[in-house]
């Protein structure tokens, strides 16, 4: 108990003395830019190493400002719900940088245990959380962790998670979900008690103080959430994840009230204080979600036809994904919407009601340098006002998503560019969005985040 009491009170230290812990809204910045954005960018010719590079969110152009280093080649961001902190993975060397955004300077740098996808930093201190699904644990016959890094001292600290895909943390940092991979539970860490340096309670003991590890028949392949208050939206993969249905095999598993329908994929709603599943909706497929008020926006990509087929577009994609939108008040499914295929995992919304979801491992058609026909990747544009979708002539990943709340744009990580897309410019049922253009980073962008609220 003391070592949890210390350990919880050297965050709040850490908070009270690392400078920008208040947010980055009221404070003066070095670089005099009142609207910043950041974007990761890798190696590119001529160079050895990539940066963080300084957008000017006002113009769209590369500030005149010197980027920070992080690493041969930062991709992955994370940042702190006040902005002040911002962290990148850097898969050449598997190390996450921290920046400090109110100084505009690097905090430290932390190795971790292999590469990562999921990253949070759930407080306005330097410390992050980092899901490693290939870490090793001596002692441990599986592979896998969450590692909480300290960026001020470069501590690291691994509580040892089979298969650590996905990190999702709470609105208060209180507690930490991981998905992890081929896995059909839920693990619940309280980071602020995982005071020993690997934590074998999560497999020994469970539940405990530190770890629960929580099953349900209304888990199949889970692999993310979207957090509201004391409630998160977890979102089962199920076959498209390699997991079963929910009414099939010996021992079915529930979504819905009527246990005689095939569902594909499920939301199950998880009290977060009694850790119980309180209710659930079918969908057609959930790997991404954005909540917007009452309204939550669930794509996937089902596994099964002719759920997966591409009614309705003309396009030569054989399969393509789902938009489900769910009324939360009434736990069902309102409309829904044909989108890419692939495995969404972003989604942003903007201030006119443009959904943006995005997806890696889709089905590129044509060349976006060498148009001549069909063009199109990952990326698919949900119309709230009247449901359509629009689907940009362009290729490639969708690895970053950014809009702003004064301008009717969205900054897009796209097939390693930097895309500016202006969302007043669409023609609706058309696959016509043209983008404003590309800001012209060399090397490989990999993610985008606003530092400033504008």
């Amino acid at each position: 108990m003391t070592k949890r009491i210390l350990a919880l009170a050297l965050g709040l230290w850490a908070c009270v003395n690392f400078s920008s812990c208040g947010g980055s809204g009221t404070k003066a910045h070095p670089s005099g830019l009142t609207e910043r954005v950041l974007a990761s960018q890798g190696i590119s010719s001529g160079s050895s190493f990539g940066a963080l590079y300084f957008i000017n969110g006002t113009n769209d152009t590369i500030a005149r400002v010197s980027p920070l280093g992080s690493g041969g080649s930062p991709g992955l961001m994370a940042i702190s719900p006040t902005r002040n902190i911002v962290a990148a993975f850097d898969a050449s060397s598997n190390s996450v940088s921290a920046v400090d955004t109110v100084r505009e300077s690097t905090i430290g740098t932390v190795r971790i245990l292999g590469p990562t996808s999921s990253m949070v930093v759930p407080l306005p201190s330097p410390i992050g959380y980092a899901a490693v699904p290939t870490a090793v644990i001596s002692g441990f016959a599986f592979q896998g962790a969450v590692e909480a890094m300290n960026f001020q001292n470069g501590g690291l600290t691994t509580v040892a998670v089979a298969g650590a895909q996905t990190v999702v943390a709470n609105s208060n940092g209180s507690q930490l979900l991981v998905f992890s991979n081929d896995s059909d539970a839920v693990t619940i860490l309280s980071p602020a008690l995982a005071s020993p340096p690997v934590d074998t309670n999560c497999y020994t003991n469970p539940p405990n103080s530190v770890c629960t590890i929580l099953t349900s028949n209304s888990f199949s392949r889970p692999v993310f959430a979207v957090v509201s208050g004391n409630n998160a939206y977890i979102l089962n993969c199920g076959p498209q994840c390699g997991g079963r249905t929910f009414n099939a095999g010996p021992n079915p598993l529930t979504c819905g009230p009527d246990p005689n329908t095939v569902v594909q994929a499920c939301v199950a709603v998880l009290d977060l204080g009694s850790l119980t599943v309180t209710s659930t909706i079918p969908v057609q497929g959930a790997t991404m979600a954005f909540l917007n008020g009452s309204m939550l926006y669930v794509a996937g990509t089902p596994a099964l036809a002719p759920n997966n087929a591409c009614t309705g577009q003309t396009t030569a994609a054989t399969t393509c994904g789902r938009l489900d939108v769910v009324d939360l008040g009434s736990g069902t499914v309102t409309s829904s919407a044909v989108i890419t295929d692939g495995f969404h995992h972003r989604m942003d919304m903007t201030t006119n009601g443009q959904l943006f979801i995005g997806a890696h491992d889709c089905t590129n058609i044509g060349d976006v340098n060498n148009p001549s026909g069909e063009v199109r990747g990952c990326l698919s544009i949900y119309k709230i006002a009247d449901g359509s979708v629009l689907i940009p002539a362009e290729n490639g990943n969708v690895n970053g998503l950014q809009g702003f709340t004064s301008r009717n744009i969205e900054y897009v990580a796209e097939g390693g560019a930097l895309r500016v897309y202006d969302t007043t410019k669409d023609v609706p049922l058309v696959n016509d969005f043209l983008p404003q253009g590309t800001i012209n980073l060399t090397g490989y962008i990999g993610d985008v985040k606003a530092i400033d609220y504008f």
